[in-house]
């Protein structure tokens, strides 16, 4: 007689260590017992060996609807278990509408539930015109955090939040015990910077990094975070390509603001000389790819600690969107989910750094920071069977080749790639076999943060 409906076989890597030749067994989708040795009897056994054998992995920032009529949930959440990500959270900049009250987080939960192959939750934010009236309403309806700008991309889709509205807007959500996430750009110093950059009649790939220099983020992250020290709110910057930034995180957690901070895997792959150089607008995105040294320096911020999650702000764009010669014409973002966790363990594996660095960043905190941690985020009995299996398979990337991506391109295109996801579970049910997507749309559900699990130590000095 089977104990187990499930039992997952491999070296396990947690947040707090690394079992070689250890166990996970799952009854009724949640993990039941952990262990090494001689596993108990399960209706379904998988030995991966040596491989591997994480927590699935959570993208606390993906843009899936940033489209119409392209992505979508039912290519991101694709993408998504094919790298190994059980949970994506989705921003709230969709093409046409502004996730912005109750009835648009309701109706966006409801539409992508019907398409969602991994688990989701939801960025709610705020119309300029609305004020905060709708905040607390969002909350009930289950978003899991805020999002904002301190830049406007687009007035209607993507607008900025004067810094008074913001001082209001933090108020109300630190009633909600939830996040306040910010696009961290300095909406003046942008706007007058790129206007020097485009009267003088350059186009290289350089112009974006000078239209957007570092300190136009520093200014834009001290404001957050002042502002988060006025209003008792968590603050998160949702991604920051500048080694100052992580000080400055640092700084304000040492004083006592929950102040958290996001690197995107690109800004710890690319940089500006090795890689924007080629790549020109296919690796093009808000705040820009820096230089090597910059990347160089975010390692260290990593292996110190001050990085509180690794994200992809998933976009994918049409090549067209992204293949002009003049560097500021081109959308901005790219596509990462199905190489964000290979290209963390890869980085990890080349720096001599712990692994345990890639279940902390990408499960145990951002499930801690949006309120999931009753439920996701690492290997313990009682939560989710939600496993992520990785093995060295050294290959080039090729985007277009496994089907899984809706565009067949990616900023990643050729690299030499060392790790890949051979296996991913939710709920212990295989939704990817290191080939092909296994689960069907309608698979993934809605996750409603817990109000039990506050930002606690994710968000404050140690």
């Amino acid at each position: 007689m089977s104990d187990f409906d499930t039992v997952i076989r491999g070296t396990l890597v947690n947040h707090d260590g690394i079992t070689k030749g250890g166990f996970v067994a799952v009854r009724d989708g949640k993990i039941a017992a952990l262990g090494t040795g001689a596993p108990p009897a399960a209706r379904e056994v998988h030995d991966f060996g040596t491989a591997l054998v994480m927590p699935g992995l959570i993208d606390g920032q993906v843009h899936s609807r940033s489209q119409k009529d392209q992505e979508d949930f039912i290519w991101s959440t694709r993408s998504a278990a094919a790298g190994g990500v059980t949970t994506i959270v989705d921003m709230p900049y969709d093409a046409g509408t502004l996730i912005c009250t109750p009835e648009a987080i309701a109706e966006k939960a409801a539409s992508a539930a019907e398409q969602a192959r991994v688990d989701f939750a939801l960025y709610g934010t705020i119309r300029p015109s609305d004020g905060v009236k709708h905040i607390a309403g969002m909350a009930e309806a289950g978003a899991a955090g805020f999002k904002f700008s301190t830049f406007e991309t687009d007035p209607n889709r993507f607008p900025r939040i004067p810094t008074p509205l913001l001082y209001a807007a933090f108020a109300e959500v630190a009633k909600t015990g939830l996040i306040a996430g910010v696009h961290n750009e300095n909406d003046e110093c942008v706007k007058e910077w790129s206007a020097v950059v485009k009267a003088s009649g350059r186009t290289d790939y350089l112009t974006h990094g000078a239209s957007r220099p570092p300190i136009a983020e520093t200014l834009a992250i001290a404001e957050v975070y002042e502002i988060a020290e006025a209003t008792g709110c968590p603050a998160h910057i949702v991604h920051c390509s500048v080694g100052r930034g992580y000080t400055l995180a640092r700084a304000y957690r040492q004083q006592g603001v929950a102040a958290t901070i996001e690197a995107c895997i690109h800004y710890l792959v690319l940089s500006e000389e090795e890689d924007v150089s080629r790549l020109l607008g296919r690796a093009k995105c808000n705040p820009p790819v820096r230089g090597a040294a910059e990347r160089e320096a975010l390692w260290k911020h990593l292996a110190a600690g001050n990085i509180t999650i690794v994200s992809t702000d998933h976009v994918s764009w049409k090549l067209a969107s992204k293949s002009s010669s003049v560097m500021l014409e081109n959308a901005s973002g790219m596509p990462g989910l199905e190489v964000m966790g290979c290209l963390l363990l890869d980085g990890l594996t080349e720096r001599g750094l712990p692994l345990t660095h890639a279940a902390q960043l990408l499960a145990r905190n951002p499930a801690g920071l949006f309120h999931l941690g009753d439920r996701k985020g690492s290997l313990a009995i009682g939560l989710d069977a939600d496993i992520a299996v990785f093995a060295e398979r050294p290959r080039l990337y090729d985007a277009a080749a496994s089907g899984h991506n809706v565009v067949g391109w990616s900023p990643y295109e050729g690299r030499r790639i060392r790790h890949a996801p051979v296996a991913t579970f939710l709920r212990g049910k295989a939704v990817f076999d290191g080939t092909n997507v296994l689960a069907e749309p309608g698979t993934g559900r809605f996750l409603k943060p817990s109000r039990l699990g506050r930002l606690g130590a994710v968000g404050r000095a140690a």
